[in-house]
């Protein structure tokens, strides 16, 4: 869809550590940067940036790419909006080809949808400011409420006037399709910020509220939150865009976007509930603040925080609501591996009201004065409830392990058994021993549904790439069951490709004989003659690709497949190319003196690519030789079971040979190191 001209001067333009960035809060360690995994839940640090190679990997769920790849699973979108992203990011002008109806209708609802939402946010924005309505209604709301106009600007804060249905009205004239302005919430498609009468008629959705657009941590409106000036019966507080497929609540932290540095920089996030709580410790000075959006704490809302820092402080209203709210949302971030404080506001205030009253330095000063770890914020106020009460006391007991147990360090999971234990005055072995009870049966939880998964899997094992093309009758030679393969066949290929992939445009041979060839074209050619194929149909794409392209002037193996078009075949090489995988295996004796041998690792891979070569592809011929033996004894034993003589005589015949293959394949391994 996109010219392989244009798609390259996307990848020269591309720096892939400006990319995640945007994303991910990166540190510098060595020629590397490394950061907080957006794609799964790790306390850690394992998601690894190197400029100099243009790829990504993250070594604790092997998610690995360049940057369109990145981009491509960070925003959910497809391969091609993914290079449309980037080109506008470097400012590079695209000239398509004709999409398929598919792919355009595909591509069109979501861009659609987010043009909707950005001309809507605008539409509200000039109606607050420009309309005598906007004026005195939206903008004397919020400048009564406190807030200064450059952060009602910065907030991109808007306004929906009561009367009439003039934003459908305008977006009609405007031409915007129905069908993105009305939500279906079988397809998902539609903003959702009109509505449509039983009679068929458009209706405004957000009237007479001020307007709050919800941004993409990348700065995208996805969706509105309005809020109801005047109290009506049976009308809430607040409505929200629906779920559609650009948006879901769940996902989603209104203040993010415009938090995320400040947030990096302290290494500290304020969690608060609502956007007014946002906005009015924004203006307070406190930037590094988000708001869960008055719903329940989900973790994909956890794990945006923990993309930027692993500390959080949740500020909740004093109320026993808030208390509450509070509660069910520290198990979550200490399970997360969040050090966690908690705070709670005096009665009658909340986070807006309090930041109104206070400037910057009080607030925080306040916040680190008041903020109490969960451990005693948790047992104190429990302790209030249960009084004298030995059931309750139970309890609270129970619930402060339950919490305990989620913890993920064992070094702080002891700690804060000492001192829960001191503050209840209970043994601390007894606490130990409840808390190591409770992760038992959480793992135990954790990997029924795992077996269950694997088993599944297992019973549905990928097909190979090719299967045996029958001979014909009187040359056929008798069927022999495969048993379960070998995994180490798997493992063996990947190491093969992994030399393709890195060096396969290098050269072996001897250069006074002028008899050379790519390491790529040998290894191939060596496994053509044997008849070895992968059984990964990704993998054989690389082999394909490689003996298409490899002859052409100035390739470069590296290159040329972390930067491929096929976003398979992309991110697979970025994996090869960043695993920590060990090439250099064999090693040299070296003899020291007449009786002493040291083996001496040569300092690069490249540096023993010959031996490394011929090691690998002796390892692979062995693991398959291996497991036709394998097979070829449990095809001996059906047939011994079957009284079927001339079946074992044929197959009989055949095991020698392969026993002697194998054995000349030990020999050329010598005493080698083998790593499977």
């Amino acid at each position: 869809m996109i010219p392989k001209e244009t798609i390259d001067r996307i990848y020269d333009a591309v720096k892939i550590e400006e990319v995640v960035s945007d994303y991910v809060t990166l540190k510098k360690r060595g020629a590397n940067l490394i950061g907080l995994c957006p794609f799964h839940d790790e306390k850690t640090g394992s998601f690894t940036v190197s400029p100099s190679k243009g790829i990504y990997k993250c070594f604790g769920c092997g998610k690995a790419g360049n940057a369109v790849n990145f981009v491509k699973e960070i925003e959910q979108c497809d391969y091609y909006d993914a290079l449309r992203q980037l080109a506008r990011k470097y400012h590079i002008e695209i000239e398509e080809r004709q999409l398929t109806a598919e792919e355009q209708q595909r591509q069109d609802d979501r861009e659609s949808m987010f043009v909707v939402n950005d001309r809507a946010n605008r539409w509200f924005q000039d109606t607050l400011w420009n309309t005598r309505e906007g004026q005195a209604i939206g903008l004397s709301y919020l400048r009564e409420r406190g807030v200064r106009d450059d952060i009602i600007r910065r907030f991109q804060l808007g306004y929906s006037p009561e009367k009439g249905n003039p934003l459908s009205t305008a977006l009609r004239k405007e031409g915007f399709k129905e069908e993105y302005l009305v939500n279906n919430p079988d397809t998902r498609i539609g903003t959702g910020i009109c509505g449509k009468s039983e009679d068929g008629r458009l209706y405004d959705r957000f009237r007479d509220r001020v307007i709050f657009p919800i941004h993409t941590v990348s700065g995208k409106t996805v969706a509105f939150a309005g809020r109801i000036l005047k109290k009506k019966e049976n009308t809430g507080k607040y409505i929200n865009s629906p779920d559609s497929i650009i948006y879901s609540k769940t996902n989603e932290l209104y203040g993010l976007f415009l938090a995320k540095q400040a947030i990096a920089r302290q290494n500290l996030c304020y969690l608060v509930e609502g956007q007014m709580d946002v906005i009015s410790m924004f203006q307070a000075g406190i930037e590094n603040v988000v708001a869960s959006g008055g719903t329940a704490l989900t973790k994909p809302q956890i794990r945006l925080i923990h993309r930027f820092t692993g500390n959080i402080t949740v500020l909740y209203d004093g109320d026993a609501a808030g208390i509450h709210a509070a509660l069910r949302g520290i198990d979550m971030f200490l399970e997360e591996g969040f050090q966690v404080k908690v705070l709670l506001l005096p009665d009658g205030e909340d986070p807006d009201s309090f930041a109104r009253s206070h400037n910057a330095s009080d607030f925080i000063e306040y916040i680190r004065q008041n903020q109490t770890d969960f451990i005693r914020y948790k047992t104190q106020l429990l302790q209030d409830e249960a009084k004298n009460d030995p059931m309750k006391r139970s309890q609270l007991i129970r619930s402060l392990v339950e919490s305990i147990a989620v913890i993920p360090d064992p070094i702080t999971r002891q700690v804060y058994i000492k001192d829960c234990s001191e503050q209840l005055g209970m043994a601390e072995y007894i606490l130990s021993r409840e808390t190591a009870r409770l992760r038992r049966t959480r793992r135990e939880g954790d990997q029924r549904p795992a077996a269950n998964t694997n088993a599944e899997t297992s019973s549905t094992p990928e097909t190979p790439f090719s299967e045996p093309q029958p001979q014909p009758e009187e040359q056929q030679q008798p069927t022999i069951p495969r048993t379960a393969e070998d995994p180490s066949f798997d493992h063996n290929m990947r190491n093969l490709l992994q030399v393709i992939v890195r060096y396969g445009d290098r050269c072996l041979g001897d250069p006074e004989t002028g008899n050379w060839i790519p390491v790529g074209e040998y290894i191939i050619r060596e496994l053509t003659n044997d008849g070895i194929r992968p059984r990964q149909p990704i993998q054989q794409t690389i082999i394909d690709e490689f003996m298409q392209h490899y002859r052409e002037p100035g390739f470069n193996a590296n290159s040329f497949f972390v930067h491929h078009t096929n976003p398979h075949v992309s991110q697979l090489a970025a994996e090869l190319t960043a695993d920590q995988y060990q090439l250099s295996k064999i090693f040299y004796k070296q003899s020291i003196s007449e009786n002493v041998v040291q083996e001496v690792r040569p300092q690069t891979d490249e540096d023993i690519l010959p031996e490394l070569t011929n090691q690998l592809l002796l390892e692979l011929k062995y693991t398959v030789v291996n497991e036709r033996i394998a097979m070829l004894q449990k095809a001996l034993q059906e047939a011994q079971k079957n009284n079927d003589w001339e079946r074992q005589k044929s197959l009989l015949s055949e095991q020698p040979q392969l026993l002697q293959i194998r054995s000349l394949i030990c020999k050329e391994l010598g005493n080698r190191v083998v790593v499977n």
